[in-house]
């Protein structure tokens, strides 16, 4: 949460969904085998930069960047490039994508339901971005500008090259510097107000927060032929410092309380993938793929008769080693198999002084180390070109270990079968199902204390010893096709899960729950298996040509996410929502060329949701208003362009409610109740192209 402060005013903004202009080409029997293919024509009218402005123009396609997971598997987002997942980390796929000009593309397609040879990964619906392969060199410059509501003016530059030569050769640099801060449940100006069990109040304040972050990355790629195959090298360096500072002024009695939090996190990562066709039947790919990872957390807290310091100092190192074989010999039958290796490290040292004594944090110092191991097989039939079945199967193992103030060593197995149904029944409609055995990553975040302790004043212990969360998950979409580049989709998903990951008292080495020894209560939580639980979403988007309506190119695009999450409390045995599950998510983009002015503008709607956390002794909640912003981009030339985003127009509010307990919440005791109501107010940030 701290850590978005950094992001860097270039490339925090939202990204609009610009409108389709000319329908897709014929797309012929793709359309039949459920892959639509998109041309440079379709985007020509709204004059796209990067491949990543026309991946965001595709009718009936929400872009994903992926989760932050360890290994390679379900790691990437929903975009392809050449039919290959990007072998990254910390370089996002949205900035990988920036990188790619709009000239190098020679078209993106659209696969809904699968395509033989494509690892869907558990999604119904990928995008694929096919290069060009003509040779020379395309590059840009893009220096910009954020202007902030406080008045801090924060600039940045971003630079990229690319490279190709005959033969097969390319290579890519990207550098970028900037300063920024984004908005955040603890940054913003306005209130505080704490109230006592019987709704009178105990406190009030008011609450000044700023953040200033810097972002320096490199990224780099060369690609070339090697051993009758083709190699393709790839290596990222960032580092990214940032600060917060809060100042919580009382307005009802004599005080301040004050926290600053210094955060600096690097990492360098390195990865590489040989592909190869070894016969007609026959294709091999191999990934390799190498980072660390350092993470230094220092929080200081000063309040009436209170000081708080946490320290947090995280190292982190990846290996990963994929092969798989491709294979096809059977008519309409295409089989996959391979393995996938992993050995994640952790070290981790904490601590915490309050009123400059030493306090114990459950898992505040342990060295995790996780040797992971996947194999699997998997095949794509396709009878006709209206049917098409994927199934596939995995066998995960894994082995975790933890010395320190945790010592323990367990194994893990689990078999994640998946099956996969495709069905064109007329024209333009399409029917997918899904039934697939999702398993979990243990999160390293999860295995030591977090920072969380300064900010609210309790502690929020480590845990090693959890099981990956599993689940059950049937899916159901429906996709409708019309006015030529317009879509509809209706996609409804319901998970059985057990082992849910959430929170449960803190427990020591033997497994007996850690008690504070004046009163004999439970002292501390942690993220922990609290058993069964279910969830159940329905989705749906629209993405709406507004030229049958009298609105010339323009397009409105819509999606929405209704969510149903139940848990029995580990406490007091009461069915509850999981912690951290939105209830409702929804965005709205419009957006609409202007080719006689050479512009685009439109409005960017991202709603507000809320999220709530259930702890020992508190149940805190979030709550966050629309952000909107209103944005143009005007190209007076080819090779330049400018473009300016208001962002946060309606400003945008923040609330943290936490429901404070004396003891466990489930003794029914409350003691407080403090409500933080901030408002982010906003900024411009002007961004000029140049191409070269």
């Amino acid at each position: 949460m701290l850590g978005s402060i950094a992001m860097i005013a270039a490339a925090a903004a939202p990204q609009a969904a610009a409108p389709a202009v000319p329908t897709p080409a014929a797309p012929g029997a793709e359309a039949t085998r459920g892959v639509i293919s998109y041309p440079p024509g379709f985007f020509a009218e709204s004059q796209p930069a990067n491949a990543f402005d026309m991946v965001l123009r595709i009718p009936g396609f929400a872009f994903d960047k992926g989760a932050a997971v360890r290994g390679l598997a379900g790691a990437g987002g929903n975009v392809l490039i050449d039919g290959q997942t990007p072998v990254s980390k910390t370089d996002g796929l949205d900035d990988i994508l920036k990188r790619i000009p709009a000239g190098g593309v020679e078209r993106i397609e659209l696969i809904r339901g699968g395509a033989p040879g494509i690892d869907m990964e558990g999604r119904t619906i990928l995008a694929n971005i096919v290069r060009r392969q003509a040779a020379g060199f395309r590059g840009a410059i893009m220096p910009g500008l954020f202007a902030i509501y406080n008045g801090k003016l924060l600039p940045s530059l971003r630079a990229e090259g690319q490279w190709t030569w005959p033969g097969g050769r390319s290579a890519e640099l990207s550098q970028v510097f900037g300063t920024g801060h984004m908005p955040n449940p603890d940054l913003g100006v306005g209130v505080r107000t704490r109230y006592n069990a019987d709704d009178t109040i105990r406190l009030r304040s008011a609450v000044n927060a700023y953040g200033y972050g810097f972002r320096m990355y490199t990224n780099a790629a060369y690609e070339t032929p090697l051993l009758g195959g083709k190699v393709r090298l790839t290596g990222a360096l960032q580092i990214n410092p940032g600060w917060t500072e809060i100042y919580d002024h009382y307005r009802s009695a004599t005080g301040l309380e004050y926290q600053y939090n210094d955060i600096n996190r690097k990492q360098l990562e390195l990865g590489g993938r040989f592909t190869r066709v070894l016969n007609e039947n026959v294709s091999l790919e191999s990934v390799a793929f190498q980072s660390f990872g350092k993470l230094l957390t220092d929080v200081h807290f000063e309040g009436p008769g209170l000081t708080r310091d946490f320290l947090s100092d995280r190292k982190t190192s990846e290996s990963v080693g994929r092969v798989q074989f491709r294979l096809k010999g059977i008519a309409n039958l295409t089989v996959e198999t391979g393995a996938e290796g992993a050995f994640n490290k952790l070290d981790s040292a904490t601590d915490l002084t309050i009123n400059n004594r030493a306090v114990l944090v459950p898992a505040a110092n342990v060295q995790v180390e996780e040797l992971r191991g996947e194999v699997f097989l998997r095949g794509t039939w396709r009878p006709s070109p209206a049917f098409s079945m994927d199934l596939g199967f995995r066998q995960e193992g894994s082995r975790v270990t933890s010395v320190g103030d945790v010592n323990l060593r367990k194994s893990l197995n689990f078999l994640k079968p998946r099956a996969a149904i495709t069905w064109i029944p007329f024209k333009d409609g399409q029917v997918r199902l899904r039934v697939e055995r999702e398993v979990g990553q243990l999160n390293f975040d999860d295995f030591v204390a977090s920072s969380n302790v300064a900010a609210t004043g309790t502690v929020v212990a480590g845990n090693p010893d959890l099981t990956p969360q599993q689940a059950w998950v049937y899916e159901a979409a429906f996709e409708q096709r019309f006015w030529g580049a317009g879509a509809a989709l209706l996609t409804v998903r319901h998970f059985e899960i057990t082992d849910t990951v959430d929170r449960g008292p803190a427990r020591d080495s033997s497994g007996v729950i850690i008690r504070n020894p004046v009163t004999g209560l439970p002292a501390a939580d942690r993220p922990d298996n609290i058993g069964k639980g279910t969830k159940t979403e329905v989705q749906a988007s629209v993405t709406l040509p507004l030229d049958k309506l009298g609105i010339h190119a323009a397009q409105l695009k819509t999606q929405a996410t209704w969510r149903d999450t139940k848990v029995v409390d580990p406490l007091d045995g009461r069915s509850r929502e999981i912690s951290a599950a939105h209830p409702i998510d929804w965005e709205i983009h419009y957006s609409q060329d202007l080719p006689k002015l050479n512009a685009t503008w439109g409005v960017d709607v991202i709603g507000g949701y809320r999220e709530r956390f259930f702890r020992l002794a508190e149940v805190e909640t979030q709550k966050f208003s629309p952000w909107v912003v209103v944005f143009t981009e005007f190209k007076p030339r080819k090779d330049l362009s400018v473009r300016v985003e208001a962002n946060g127009v309606t400003f945008r509010n923040s609330q943290r409610i936490r429901e404070v307990y004396v003891g466990p919440r489930n003794l029914g005791r409350l003691d407080y109740t403090d409500v933080r109501d901030l408002e982010w107010r906003g900024s411009v940030n002007v961004r000029v192209r140049k191409t070269l």
